[in-house]
């Protein structure tokens, strides 16, 4: 046990000194603000800055994700959320942006849920945003130009990996590989090697993001920006924003 029941936690946390975040510094959009922070992040050097939190979520009666050895018994009575760490490979006007392969089992939840979630923290700075929306996947030859920029191990992976998959071994996977990069060498020679078709981006599109600073005494900033539900305006429309303070 970490911590007992009414006892001591096992860590001291330090107080957050920082300026905190004034509404003044808000800006109108905000994958605007995102960006700057995240300009911010890097120029501190926080190591991995892109890492983020991606949560999706099974329905019920969805059927067992690949990675589930009882296929015959496991039923989803509720919605059932799981979460993993992906990175971010760009954010625009639009969104945000990260690759994967479509098979595993955030690729199955999010085909048949496309609300995510996703969850940035860099306690360097004490600094986190929060991201709520729905992921749409890229078209092939976004995922294309994306991949063929990848080393040409991470190419090969791609296809041998049946990521979320059971595994007998290490052995087991490293044969795989071997098999693709012989295959793909042979079908392709030096020419590019394509994308995998169960492989690639998706973009999720915000309707909700929050930005925390934490404060001395956890009396924390948090501003959350809410997309009105019912505009057919882009995410890029300022005027489709609301700005709300949260409390802490």
């Amino acid at each position: 046990m970490l911590v007992a029941p009414g006892g001591t936690s096992i860590t001291t946390h330090p107080q957050y000194i920082t300026d905190g975040l004034d509404e003044s510094a808000l800006l109108p959009r905000p994958m605007d603000l995102f960006q700057k922070w995240f300009r911010e992040v890097q120029a501190a050097g926080v190591p991995e800055p892109e890492a983020m939190t991606l949560s999706t979520t099974a329905l019920p009666d969805a059927p067992p994700p690949a990675a589930s050895s009882d296929k015959d018994t496991w039923r989803v009575q509720a919605p059932r959320p799981s979460s993993r760490t992906v990175l971010l490979k760009g954010a625009d006007e639009h969104g945000f942006y990260f690759y994967t392969n479509y098979s595993s089992r955030k690729g199955d939840e999010l085909a048949a849920n496309p609300w995510c979630a996703l969850s940035f923290y860099w306690p360097a700075m004490h600094r986190a945003v929060r991201v709520l929306g729905r992921a749409q996947r890229l078209p092939r030859e976004v995922s294309q130009a994306y991949y063929s920029t990848r080393p040409i191990g991470s190419q090969i992976g791609a296809w041998a990996s049946p990521q979320s998959s059971v595994l007998p071994s290490r052995a087991a996977l490293e044969e795989r590989v071997g098999a693709c990069e012989q295959d793909l060498k042979a079908a392709h020679g030096d020419a590019a090697f394509p994308v995998p078709p169960f492989w690639g981006g998706y973009r999720v599109v915000p309707d909700e993001v929050e930005f925390w600073i934490g404060r001395e005494s956890r009396l924390h900033d948090r501003y959350r920006y809410v997309r009105s539900p019912h505009t057919d305006a882009p995410v890029s429309d300022a005027a489709s924003w609301t700005i709300e303070r949260l409390a802490p």
